[in-house]
């Protein structure tokens, strides 16, 4: 459900809104539309926020929402101006034709006010204008200027509602273009508006300790940051002291920096999270904070607010946990690379800082790989390959790697873990925080992915939870050494993780409770929580309630911009996998199928060609990781799309 549909439903007061919203909200009060119901104002019963979906022949679908409530028909001649994704306000009128209808009153929030539409030539020689979403031809207009005068191929950005051509992004045979196409596509930012880089900019720049007397000193600890090589914002940094078990993990103090309704927190509502493409982060705060005052940069005082995790030394278990805000000064700046190989190799140098810090940092390595190993035990470790892309300067692909977890990866993974954990811990879990959480997978889906498994020699049969089943399946995964292909599978039939205010634990990590707490710099569900737990420790109980009123449609917002940050990232990707095929058009490469059956798809698994190109495939005979010989027939840049056709079978996983 849309943040604002959670709004108006649960009931709302006029501050709690968007500006934007607010004339709405004044329009509908006064219509009787949201009606007052102990001091919020909520919707009459006659009436319902939704998206809706629009046929091929016009009419509209508003699913319910809640139990006990009908989807809703909406006929051609009640949707209005609503379009495909629109949030929309209706109001259910007299049944037709016995299915509860209803009719748009009014569009609420646009599924998008731009598409992006490019040139392309028919067959007879002739311009259509085209949708690049979904290929379909659109009316769009050009003012002033004839389609036929643009070169095929040429990319616009169109406005939604008057069909006019806004902005010539570039041309798809320049690779440039890529950027501006997927951040479009699903709605994410660049630049920042002025008056927030404005703000931004009257932040203080550095930290004077005498400003902040009520803070907690810990300067003197040999704090440090571990992060890529490329990273130029620092939100995690820490320091374990081996005398007393404690661990100290600093975050950076982002709440502080960003008070409510300021411009800065408004732009940060919209965007979410920050969008990391190869070349280029689309940051969720100005980078006048992020890379700068926000960012734990190292010999730099920097305000944080710390979790303290006191742990046992025999069981590892955290036996006290303490939040407060501090005052750091990180003594360096390490990356994943440079600590593997000291953990690989020891360290040869003479730095006197780096010296003290390893001798809190070895132990904790240890640590943390005991804490891993016991995780384990009810957490789930799924070997999902992720790739990693590198381009050029005119933003052609070059290479990619597959990127897996390293030891140095994994000690921060485990510091974070545990202060993520300390911080739900502070809340009960009915509604009055907000949590990361991953519902376990139905057993149908699960039991549908044993079957496909079966088709290659892969059985499990005895197993009487969802969690025995996938350790069954790992297990005997690793005995056929296709441990990566089953665990992509595996992911593929869980559920997504997502952010809600009722807590129903983690199912993929094992925790009984658990929430985001550690990048408050690009999440913005992060930046909720520190306010949580500050008004917490201030016993707010004004700022409290203000939270925890809007705090169901604050998780659908921020779960719905983390998925849309996640497909423009992948939209990039394939892009230039896309580019790469119609480059190679025609040529035969090794993949191995990962999806068999009427949909099937294959991964590019060659040396001589990029690695985690997936494509639709075409060919009979085909089993599941089967290894093939395909023949790239077909690249749609527009499309980001790559077909394939199977000539040669090389190698079948099941025996005979």
């Amino acid at each position: 459900m849309s943040a604002v549909a959670l709004h108006f439903r649960k009931g709302c007061k006029r501050e709690d809104l968007d500006e934007e919203l607010r004339p709405l909200f004044d329009r509908l009060v006064d219509e009787g539309v949201l009606q007052q119901k102990g001091g919020l104002y909520a919707l009459g019963s006659r009436y319902r926020i939704g998206r809706i979906s629009v046929n091929a022949e016009g009419y509209g679908y508003v699913e319910a929402s809640e139990k006990g409530q009908k989807d809703l028909l909406i006929d051609p001649r009640d949707i209005g101006d609503a379009k495909e994704g629109d949030i929309v306000l209706i109001k259910r009128i007299i049944a037709r034709r016995g299915r509860a209808s209803a009719k748009v009153i009014e569009v609420v929030e646009k599924a998008r006010h731009h598409y992006i539409a490019y040139t392309y030539r028919m067959p007879d020689g002739s311009i259509e204008i085209r949708d690049i979403k979904t290929a379909k031809p659109v009316s769009a207009k050009i003012p002033h200027i004839s389609a036929g005068a643009f070169k095929e191929g040429t990319v616009f950005k169109v406005d939604i509602d008057t069909d006019e051509a806004v902005e010539v992004l570039g041309h798809l045979q320049d690779a440039r273009v890529d950027e501006p196409i997927s951040l479009l596509l699903y709605g994410r930012r660049d630049a920042f508006p002025e008056e927030c880089v404005e703000e931004a900019l009257r932040v203080e720049k550095r930290v004077e300790k005498t400003v902040y007397p009520n803070r907690v000193d810990l300067t003197a600890l040999d704090f440090c940051t571990i992060d890529p090589v490329t990273a130029k914002d620092f939100d995690d940094a820490i320091y374990f002291d081996t005398d007393t078990h404690t661990l100290y993990v600093a975050i950076a103090d982002v709440s502080h920096y960003v008070p409510y309704f300021s411009e800065i927190d408004k732009e940060a509502k919209r965007r979410g999270f920050t969008t990391y493409f190869p070349h280029k982060a689309f940051p969720m705060l100005p980078r006048e904070l992020s890379e700068n005052i926000c960012s734990l940069k190292p010999r730099v005082d920097r305000l944080a607010f710390v979790a303290e995790i006191k742990l046992d030394p025999k069981t590892l278990q955290p036996v006290e946990e303490r939040f407060y805000e501090a005052i750091i000064h990180s003594k360096f700046r390490f990356n994943y690379e440079s600590v593997d190989g000291i953990f690989a190799e020891g360290y040869k140098g003479d730095d006197e800082t780096i010296v003290r810090i390893l001798r809190w940092l070895l132990p904790l390595r240890e640590i943390t790989q005991k804490l891993r190993k016991s995780r384990l035990k009810k957490g789930f470790d799924f070997r999902s390959e992720e790739i990693k892309i590198t381009i050029d300067d005119r933003h052609e692909l070059i290479s990619t790697q597959i990127e897996t977890g390293t030891p140095s990866h994994s000690l921060i993974e485990e510091c974070m873990l545990l202060a993520n954990r300390a911080a739900a811990k502070r809340f009960v879990g009915e509604g009055d925080a907000i949590f990361r959480i991953h519902e376990p997978p139905e057993l149908t889906k699960l039991e549908t992915l044993l079957s496909e498994l079966a088709t290659v020699g892969l059985f499990v049969e005895e197993y009487e939870t969802v969690e025995e089943a996938i350790r069954a399946v790992q297990k005997e995964a690793k005995k056929l050494g296709i441990e990566a292909e089953v665990d992509a599978h595996i992911i593929r039939s869980l559920k997504q993780a997502s952010y809600a205010s009722h807590n129903v634990g983690h199912f993929g990590l094992g925790f009984s409770r658990y929430s985001h707490f550690t990048s408050p710099i690009r999440r913005y569900s992060d930046l909720i929580l520190h306010r949580l737990i500050k008004a917490q420790l201030r016993n707010d109980k004004e700022e409290t309630e203000y939270l925890l009123r809007n705090i169901d449609p604050l998780c659908a917002r921020v779960s719905e911009l983390e998925r849309a940050s996640a497909k423009a990232e992948w939209d990039f990707r394939d892009r230039k996998f896309a580019r790469w095929a119609a480059a190679h058009k025609g040529e035969s490469f090794v993949a191995q199928v990962i999806e068999a059956g009427e949909s099937a798809k294959a991964q590019i698994k060659d040396p001589n060609a990029p690695q985690g190109i997936v494509v639709t495939l075409k060919g009979d005979d085909l089993t599941l990781f089967d290894t093939i010989r395909l023949k790239i027939v077909e690249a749609d840049i527009a499309l980001a799309f790559v077909a394939a056709e199977a000539i040669e079978k090389i190698e079948t996983l099941k025996s005979d």
